[in-house]
């Protein structure tokens, strides 16, 4: 199986699970929420942070941003658009946070202008949404920046990622396994594809997680997920369509120890008598 590197860190088999405290658009467009939540990254010990970039109007369709919408940035749901996005200042800000808190970060980036905004940042990865799997001139795009992939397949065939695979190469290509429902119910989460696409595809993959808990990114990571991602939040009961999805900051710093703890547990898959077993089985065992 394939490395890929993100930063200075490997992504793999034989390497710690790669965790990401997704962002998205839980800060609110507010700059000061995008700090503690790259703090909470940070004190949890996450490997990454991730973001959301769009360029509005390309994104969304004129009617769809007219749609009444009422939202803290206005009526309509350009109004709510628009005031998640962050600029370039903004992002700037993040970039020497993130670096001064030692937390690598990155953005799934939702159309071309986005992905070349973000080059200006030297981004580790990038991350393909689920809903961009099929976009085929958004996949070549990104794969020109020349940097490694994270993929979602969410809300699609194998038919369908059987061609975006196709399309941007296994070379630097990481999968994530994910339900695209917010929140997803766990009996639709189908863990079990996180094997079917590591024998299918020969690279890495992950699970992105959008259910309520923790115990099923354990079980992601018991099958093999080289790659954990999930939203997180100051408060699940903040304003935002994203926030009940998420994890607070105590659910992150378990999910990390609990994940670290895990691989610990999951040994090389030799049987062998360990060392505190001997003076147990020579008082315990009659026959040899």
């Amino acid at each position: 199986m394939v490395q890929v590197k993100i930063g200075d860190k490997f992504v793999g088999d034989g390497y710690p699970t790669y965790i990401v405290g997704e962002i998205g658009i839980n800060h609110n467009g507010d700059l000061g929420i995008a700090r503690r939540l790259i703090d909470v990254a940070s004190v949890a010990e996450a490997d990454a942070v991730k973001f959301q970039k769009r360029t509005v109007e390309v994104v969304y369709t004129a009617d769809e941003l007219a749609k009444p919408r009422e939202n803290p940035f206005g009526a309509t749901n350009g109004d709510l658009k628009r005031g998640l996005e962050f600029g370039r200042d903004a992002y700037q800000h993040i970039d020497r946070y993130c670096r001064e808190k030692k937390v690598a970060w990155f953005a799934s980036c939702w159309d071309e202008a986005s992905v070349d905004f973000m080059e200006q940042f030297n981004p580790p990865a990038y991350k393909i949404a689920s809903a961009s799997l099929t976009d085929d001139h958004l996949l070549r795009h990104h794969r020109a920046t020349k940097r490694p992939m994270i993929v979602s397949v969410g809300m699609s065939t194998l038919a369908q990622v059987d061609h975006a695979v196709e399309v941007l190469g296994t070379n630097d290509l990481i999968l994530l396994h994910t339900t695209s429902a917010y929140p997803a119910k766990i009996a639709d989460l189908n863990l079990r594809m996180i094997p079917v696409l590591r024998e299918r595809y020969g690279v890495p993959v992950g699970y992105s997680g959008h259910e309520v808990g923790l115990a099923t990114s354990y079980a992601a990571v018991a099958l093999g997920a080289a790659m954990v991602e999930r939203h997180i939040t100051l408060d699940r009961a903040m304003w935002g369509s994203d926030q009940a999805a998420s994890v607070e900051p105590q659910g992150l710093m378990k999910l990390v120890r609990d994940t670290r703890t895990i691989e610990s547990s999951l040994g090389d898959g030799v049987k062998k008598v360990t060392d505190d077993e001997i003076p147990i089985m020579k008082k315990l065992r009659r026959v040899g």
